[in-house]
């Protein structure tokens, strides 16, 4: 059984994986063929799997966020996880980094129209 500082842990690592793994088959060929590389439609071949990725995404986010202010409600142990200021502090902005990065690449199909036309 998992601790709960290895669930918070493993919560904020998961919606930091998943955030990153939805931008290869939205962003991931605009960014190639911004540097030049000519195998982009590799990364379409991702398209796909896009509701899959999205899907994971916000499970991801949304099961970091809960875990975090869970976490806030308990009464920590001293010396654990939880009850480090600075640790709690690099978490959150973890997450959050993570979550204001994966709002716009989940909205790229939506927003791209707009920026390359």
């Amino acid at each position: 059984m998992l601790s709960a500082e290895s669930k918070t842990v493993a919560s904020v690592a998961t919606s930091v994986v998943a955030a990153a793994a939805s931008t290869i088959c939205c962003a991931g060929p605009l960014v190639a063929v911004m540097l030049g590389f000519s195998g982009a439609g590799l990364a379409a071949a991702f398209e796909p799997w896009r509701p899959v990725f999205v899907g994971a995404t916000i499970f991801g986010l949304g099961y970091g966020h809960w875990t975090m202010r869970r976490e806030e409600q308990r009464a920590c142990v001293p010396g654990t996880l939880c009850a480090s200021p600075r640790a709690r502090r690099w978490l959150s902005r973890t997450l959050w980094t993570a979550t204001a990065l994966a709002i716009p690449l989940l909205l790229f199909p939506w927003w791209s129209g707009f920026v390359l036309n």
